[in-house]
């Protein structure tokens, strides 16, 4: 069985130490075979996946009829994390980010994949299919999943903010 951090690496002593995140994930027919791609890696290593669709190609479909579920998801603690998938990852994270609880960030780069976590406390990742390649999306899924909130004073006073805006808007 492998873990996050190591979806990359066979060592299956050190991961079986980990304890494993439920997930849930996201994609329209921009994302749909990325979507597929990372799925079948997180099954492999064992992660507990619930899949929100697509679950097929369909050109006419559309981003939130797929985000907005895995967001309550998340925000109702039914997953730990998402990962949502586009085109350009931009409709994912606008769509996630109008639940209440769900810090969603379009990802390109390893520093953001873990920095969003660790300071952000970012709970959904959201990929664009036709911006990031399988390779680095794939690395980008496996640091969000390493990652962990850091708990810093300063980053839980910035997350107080956030929860005062939901507050006030709901």
């Amino acid at each position: 069985m492998v873990v996050a951090g190591e979806l990359n690496n066979n060592n299956a002593s050190a991961a079986s130490s980990k304890r494993m995140l439920r997930l849930g994930i996201a994609a329209d027919h921009g994302g749909f075979a990325l979507k597929v791609e990372i799925m079948r890696l997180l099954l492999s290593a064992g992660y507990e996946v619930e899949d929100f669709g697509a679950f097929q190609m369909d050109f006419d479909d559309d981003y939130p009829d797929f985000t907005i579920p895995l967001a309550q998801a998340v925000a109702d603690g039914r997953v730990e994390r998402g990962i949502a998938v586009c085109g350009s990852g931009v409709g994912a994270s606008v769509a996630a980010n109008k639940i209440p609880g769900v810090r969603a960030g379009l990802v390109h780069d390893s520093f953001s994949a873990h920095q969003g976590v660790e300071d952000d406390d970012m709970n959904v990742l959201c990929l664009g299919a036709r911006v990031t390649g399988p390779a680095l999306a794939l690395e980008l899924v496996d640091i969000f999943l390493s990652a962990n909130f850091s708990g810093a004073e300063r980053h839980q006073r910035r997350l107080a903010k956030l929860h005062a805006v939901e507050a006030a808007y709901r």
